[in-house]
């Protein structure tokens, strides 16, 4: 069981870290889609918010001070999640549809997130505590 814990945590460790990447390597279409859904300094908001999925996914990659990550992971999908996958505010079906996804989907790693904090620590191979 506890090696797919660690296969578990890799995945989800790898997720976060390329989400995070591309906050970086795609920021000013991120940052101009951010402005578009109302985020206030969106050109700095972006950059932060990929800081935060770094700090996350290589905390869960490597079981490295997992709360510190578990807290980054949830100060990042509360107000995107409701920010930017505001589905109710679209009227347009598809794009309305496209982000009702992305909002289950945030909604859901929100849970499985808060999830995690039930893992008694230190976690199975990890780094440090």
């Amino acid at each position: 069981m506890e090696y797919a814990y660690l296969v578990g945590r890799i995945i989800v460790g790898i997720y976060y870290l390329s989400s995070g990447v591309r906050h970086f390597t795609h920021h000013k279409m991120m940052a101009d889609y951010a402005a578009a859904k109302g985020v206030p300094a969106a050109k700095v908001a972006v950059p932060g918010s990929g800081l935060l999925l770094l700090i996350g996914g290589l905390s869960l990659l490597l079981g490295f001070q997992p709360l510190i990550g578990i807290v980054a992971i949830l100060v990042f999908l509360l107000p995107t999640t409701f920010m930017i996958h505001n589905f109710w505010t679209i009227s347009e079906p598809m794009q309305k549809m496209g982000e009702m996804v992305n909002f289950t989907k945030n909604w859901a790693l929100f849970g499985y997130t808060l999830m995690l904090l039930a893992i008694p620590r230190p976690w199975p191979f990890s780094v440090g505590g």
